[in-house]
């Protein structure tokens, strides 16, 4: 086997690992934007439900929403590229 081969070999290998990196990195971004959501659905809506609703219960269930927004986007984008 030649030099050249073996480059292209290693060039290839390394694209698969930088391509698995990626998927792996982007479904971490979309399982904590998962996590986030679901956190502030069970807290934010159960205090809500339990209590009179209060300035900073409505405004902690809205920076989760953006919050778990953000994350997804964040996934989608790495996912994304190429």
């Amino acid at each position: 086997m030649s030099n050249w081969e073996r480059q292209q070999i290693e060039k290839s290998e390394q694209k698969e690992r930088d391509k698995v990196s990626r998927e792996t990195l982007g479904k971490f971004f979309y399982d904590l934007a998962k996590l986030v959501f679901t956190t502030m659905a069970l807290v934010g809506g159960v205090s809500l439900i339990i209590e009179e609703p209060q300035g900073k219960q409505v405004i902690l269930l809205v920076a989760g929403l953006c919050f778990t927004t953000l994350l997804a986007y964040i996934g989608f984008l790495i996912l994304k590229r190429r």
